[in-house]
């Protein structure tokens, strides 16, 4: 007896068998339908993130997505996913200013997207906004604040530049639905020939500066020798005055001499042998010449 299924064998499949089958076939079918809606029906938006829905039959949703997990519709919606966070980017620009020298300016921009206009942002700028638009508006409004200063202006009015470029740039930026928290200048130099000019100007000012003090000292110095010499005069015409009219000055002054000498001699540690004339130590003939003066009139 043959025991075999299938046409060789005469027999037929059991119903529990074919039963047990599909249930397989099914669960199987079941497992890839809910790993499919799993790995398309979900996406995730990280933190600092926003995403908005692009639908292949209505196009993008005016609604933005915030953080975490959410549906979509499978092979249907597709998730934009953009980055809100504030990113740095350091633009360089020449241009000229009002007295026309060359000027290199960097301008630091600290820039995001406004979260609330992401799909508007990806109808009309795509993922790159940040590339499409910051180069050209910070150079338009570069050039056009810069040239309302002068080369000088630039150094010693920096902080107003940077509120005006900082204002303009705002405002030009906010037309296309980005927010800028920060700009700085981070950088500013002239060309070559502005700053040889610069420092010929300071090497001059000082020059100047040290004519005028040699010219002040030269006028203090001829006030102080005319000072000096009136002095000197005075002094002279009252030591004359007093020579006249009282002849013991001059043994007073002789006698004031000695003591000087005489002090001088006696701090020496030399020992010096000299007559008393040259000395002018000779204080007998002085009160002799004293006496003689007292004693003649009688």
């Amino acid at each position: 007896m043959n025991a075999g299924f299938g046409p060789g064998g005469g027999g037929k499949i059991p119903p529990g068998l074919t039963n047990g089958v599909r249930a397989l076939a099914t669960g199987a079918a079941g497992i890839g339908i809910l790993v499919t809606l799993y790995n398309n029906g979900l996406y995730n938006v990280d933190g600092g993130h926003r995403a908005v829905i692009f639908n292949k039959i209505s196009g993008v949703r005016e609604h933005v997505y915030g953080e975490g997990t959410h549906l979509r519709i499978p092979y249907i919606d597709t998730p934009i996913i953009y980055d809100v966070r504030a990113k740095p980017r350091i633009i360089q620009s020449l241009t000229g200013s009002r007295d026309l020298q060359m000027v290199q300016i960097s301008l630091r921009v600290l820039s995001r997207p406004d979260s609330n206009q992401l799909p508007t942002i990806y109808r009309t700028l795509g993922m790159d906004w940040d590339e499409r638009v910051l180069p050209s508006i910070v150079q338009e409004v570069l050039k056009s604040v810069v040239a309302q200063f002068n080369a000088s202006q630039l150094i010693t009015q920096r902080e107003q530049v940077s509120r005006l470029i900082s204002r303009n740039l705002e405002d030009r930026a906010r037309d296309f639905n980005i927010i800028l928290d920060d700009v700085s200048i981070t950088h500013l130099a002239f060309g070559k020939e502005y700053t040889a000019a610069v420092e010929a100007k300071q090497v001059a000012q000082q020059e100047a500066e040290r004519g005028r003090f040699l010219v002040e000292k030269a006028i203090q110095d001829k006030k102080s020798t005319i000072i000096r010499a009136q002095g000197e005069a005075q002094s002279a015409q009252l030591i004359g005055d007093a020579m006249k009219t009282n002849p013991g000055f001059v043994q007073l002054r002789r006698i004031e001499a000695a003591r000087e000498i005489a002090r001088t001699m006696a701090k020496s540690n030399n020992r010096v042998f000299l007559n008393s004339g040259s000395l002018q130590l000779d204080l007998g003939e002085v009160v002799a010449e004293d006496m003689g003066s007292v004693i003649a009139p009688e």
